[in-house]
């Protein structure tokens, strides 16, 4: 089966700061691709190298066999694109920007008319399609921005963490809303730093940290890589967390033991009977524990083990000046 979209080796630098370092990835038709990793791991450049917005350093691209330096016109002409941030005019209605976009992309009139109201249809904005953008919900607005850029038919859409700053029920309204988009034939190509939305959505995941590929495959096997249970312990106090974590690590055959930013000491359960020695050990020891489990692996487990430290704490990396701005 071709992939509807290829990258090998992609490079691009912002001044001294190296943004990708030879990223490859490919996306199969009709699935959606989870790009997943911290601020600064690269997510957002690796969307603008394939949507045409910039320009690579080095290596290359194709989307739906075109090349997104030799003929960008021919791949603008397919996909669609939802960056971070809402792109609608808020003085302007619903109805109003669909057909607006409509238009610019030489749709006749009536056309557009007739695809604007298919789309508030299928996004469930019926209702507010007549009113001025500024009085939508921040759900509202971002389900707008999906319809917007779904107005020309693309083959393939670019999601550029697209429930940033939502809350959990405007969330799980856009996460409908992909999950439409996917049944109906599209290839999406999704960026973002929740993992719990890149399990919920993504048929397969690239993990990126760094400008790096770090890891690939489905949710499923990615988990699996990282084996079975894990251990979980949190104790009631964070000074604890350095003697829960050397006897932790005592009881699992030398497995490095990881501690992460919320104060739980994580490690590898690979003895069904490990859960009560240490609960014993802890109870020996005097130290009182809030929280200590057994847990299947997520993918912050997997995040952890790929890294070192989880999606969260790597979240405090920032992205460089120079590629917001682009």
């Amino acid at each position: 089966m071709e992939s509807v979209i290829q990258v090998e080796g992609l490079v691009k630098n912002f001044g001294t700061t190296r943004a990708l370092a030879g990223v490859d990835l490919a996306a199969r038709p009709g699935a959606v691709l989870g790009l997943l990793g911290p601020n600064g791991s690269g997510k957002t450049t690796t969307v603008r190298v394939l949507a045409t917005l910039l320009r690579p350093d080095a290596g290359r691209a194709r989307v739906l066999g075109h090349d997104v330096v030799a003929d960008p016109a021919a791949v603008r002409r397919r996909i669609g694109l939802t960056e971070q941030y809402a792109a609608v005019d808020e003085a302007l209605s619903g109805t109003d920007n669909l057909v607006l976009v409509g238009r610019l992309l030489d749709m006749p009139r009536r056309a557009a008319r007739v695809r604007a109201a298919e789309l508030v249809e299928q996004f469930g904005l019926v209702e507010a399609a007549g009113r001025r953008v500024r009085t939508y919900s921040g759900g509202m607005r971002r389900r707008l921005d999906l319809a917007v850029s779904l107005i020309g038919r693309p083959d393939v859409l670019f999601l550029d963490e697209p429930t940033t700053g939502l809350d959990p029920r405007h969330r799980n309204e856009v996460w409908d809303a992909v999950r439409r988009l996917a049944a109906d034939g599209v290839t999406v190509l999704l960026t973002t730093q929740y993992l719990e939305e890149a399990d919920q959505l993504a048929d397969d995941l690239v993990v990126l940290d760094r400008g790096r590929v770090i890891a690939g495959g489905t949710p499923a096997s990615l988990k699996a890589d990282v084996g079975g249970q894990r251990l979980h312990v949190r104790p009631l106090h964070r000074a604890d967390l350095p003697r829960v974590a050397t006897l932790v690590a005592a009881l699992t055959a030398g497995a490095e033991p990881a501690i992460d930013p919320g104060g739980e000491v994580i490690a590898p359960a690979q003895h069904p009977g490990l859960l009560h020695r240490v609960g014993a050990r802890l109870d020996e020891a005097g130290i009182p524990v809030a929280e200590l489990g057994l847990r299947l692996p997520s993918l912050d487990d997997v995040f952890l083990t790929l890294t070192g430290r989880s999606a969260a704490d790597a979240e405090d990396a920032a992205e460089s000046p120079s590629e917001e701005a682009a």
